[in-house]
């Protein structure tokens, strides 16, 4: 599959409902193949990439099982084995996106079936567009699960933690904080600042630099007590190793709007943990 987003585009046509009919009928020996992918071509001509995928969602939900729960049940059987790396989530796992965005769609009177789709559907792919909506509508509930999911043992489910809730994540409409809060999004973040991974810390980085575009005071604080001064610049050492190397790298990063802007607080605290 061609990695540019304007070949990608045709993908998610006749191609993929083939896949999908050929994998659904194996478990749904009734599911209209035919009906389904004629269908599914005829409509998406002339359509970009997410109009696609929406189109192919909706076709899912006219063809499988009205009844949403046996739909997804089915669904989660065409996943496939958890994607190993930290690689891939979008290459290896596109065929998953109307998945996805079926669960984000037509799955909001099913929270905890859906949330739990959502789970598994981020370990092989990602649901960082599918969680939005639940975080919209139940925002209380969700949060719990995101508390659990930040202490998870795959590193794709901790992204999905930092990275799902981002308030302007890119490609997505802009989203306000959890209940009007930016600490509960910072305690999130909290757990995840000095995470193993580097694909959640830079969720992590790019969670805190949306923050610090509206909440740049309550940002530059909350990393300032976690991240302390380098009180001997000439320590060769002062670039840190581990936890205290990563933790400096998430800041650089999460603060480069604010650098960029030329914010003199943010400026100056860097550069008094970074030894610079």
């Amino acid at each position: 599959m061609s990695g540019s987003a304007s070949a990608l585009k045709y993908y998610f046509g006749k191609e993929l409902a083939v896949r999908l009919s050929e994998e659904i009928s194996v478990l749904e020996p009734d599911f209209p193949s035919q009906h389904f992918i004629q269908e599914v071509q005829s409509r998406v001509d002339g359509l970009e990439l997410k109009a696609r995928v929406a189109v192919i969602a909706e076709q899912l939900r006219r063809t499988l099982p009205k009844d949403y729960s046996a739909a997804v049940r089915l669904l989660l059987k065409l996943l496939g084995p958890e994607n190993e790396s930290e690689q891939g989530m979008f290459t290896n796992g596109y065929f998953l996106m109307p998945v996805a965005y079926f669960v984000e769609r037509y799955g909001l009177d099913h929270f905890e079936l859906s949330m739990h789709a959502i789970y598994e559907i981020t370990k092989r792919h990602t649901s960082e567009y599918a969680i939005r909506p639940y975080l919209t509508a139940y925002p209380q509930q969700s949060l719990n699960k995101l508390q659990q999911w930040a202490k998870d043992d795959n590193s794709h489910v901790r992204r999905l933690v930092s990275e799902g809730t981002r308030p302007r994540l890119p490609w997505a409409k802009r989203m306000p904080v959890i209940l009007g809060d930016p600490n509960i999004h910072l305690s999130l973040l909290d757990v995840l600042l000095d995470d193993s991974s580097f694909y959640v810390r830079k969720s992590v980085a790019n969670h805190l630099n949306d923050l610090s575009k509206d909440y740049p005071d309550i940002t530059l604080d909350w990393l300032a007590a976690r991240i302390r001064p380098n009180e001997n610049p000439a320590d060769s050492t002062k670039t840190g190793t581990g936890k205290e190397k990563n933790s400096l790298w998430v800041a650089r990063h999460a603060l480069r709007t604010l650098i960029k802007s030329g914010d003199p607080g943010a400026s100056r605290w860097l550069a008094s943990v970074s030894g610079e």
